[in-house]
This record gives structure tokens, sequence and C-alpha cells, in this order.
């Protein structure tokens, strides 16, 4: 398998992964009541997780565009792919999406992933 598509999917589980802990901490930091453990906790991995998940999803965003250019992706296949990073759960979705899309592209990728 290629190295960006692999790269990608690691991205893409990663963002996606990163995103759910993201919403969960902002439900805590801002349900929970305020100056409690809890809530002091929740506004701890918000920054922390929500500084982590920008920058990675910078890194995702330019492998997208990456596999997208050279895979020749249509333009609302390659925007929805882009977006996704951003809902949760979304992005375990697209990154199956994408890559059998990939690999569909590029016959020898799919014997060396196969084992072939």
């Amino acid at each position: 398998m290629d190295k960006t598509l692999k790269a990608y999917r690691a991205m893409a589980w990663i963002v996606g992964t990163l995103i759910i802990i993201l919403y969960v901490a902002v439900a805590v930091k801002y349900l929970a009541t305020d100056g409690t453990d809890l809530q002091r906790t929740g506004s701890d991995v918000t920054s922390v997780v929500g500084l982590a998940h920008g920058w990675l999803y910078m890194v995702y965003l330019v492998l997208v565009a990456v596999l997208a250019r050279r895979t020749r992706w249509s333009i609302p296949f390659t925007i929805t792919t882009l977006l996704v990073g951003l809902v949760p759960v979304a992005t375990f979705w697209a990154e199956r999406r994408a890559t059998a899309l990939v690999l569909a592209a590029t016959p020898s990728s799919t014997s060396a992933a196969s084992g072939v």
C-alpha cells in the first residue's frame, strides 16, 4: 500500500478519535458545575486535545489533497473527505470510502494490500 494512503488512514483515525474526545470534553466543560474538578478537567482536556486536533487536522487536509490530486477524486468527494475531520465518527466512514476508492484506482495497490 502507498505510504501516502497509510499516512492518510492513520491521520483519519487519529483526527476522528481526537474530535470525539474533544466533543466529550467540551460537553463536560460546559455542563459541569463551574469550579468543580470535573469542569476544570473538561477545560484542560479541551485545551490540549483541541490544539492537537487542530494541528493534526492540518496534516489530514494535506494528505487528503495529495490523495485527491494523485487519484483524481471529484470535487464533491474531495470536499466531503476534507470536512469530515470535523464531524465525530464521520472520519472513520470517510477513511473507508477514500481507501476503497484509492485501492480501486491503483490496481497494483490491491495486489500488494492482499499480500499477492
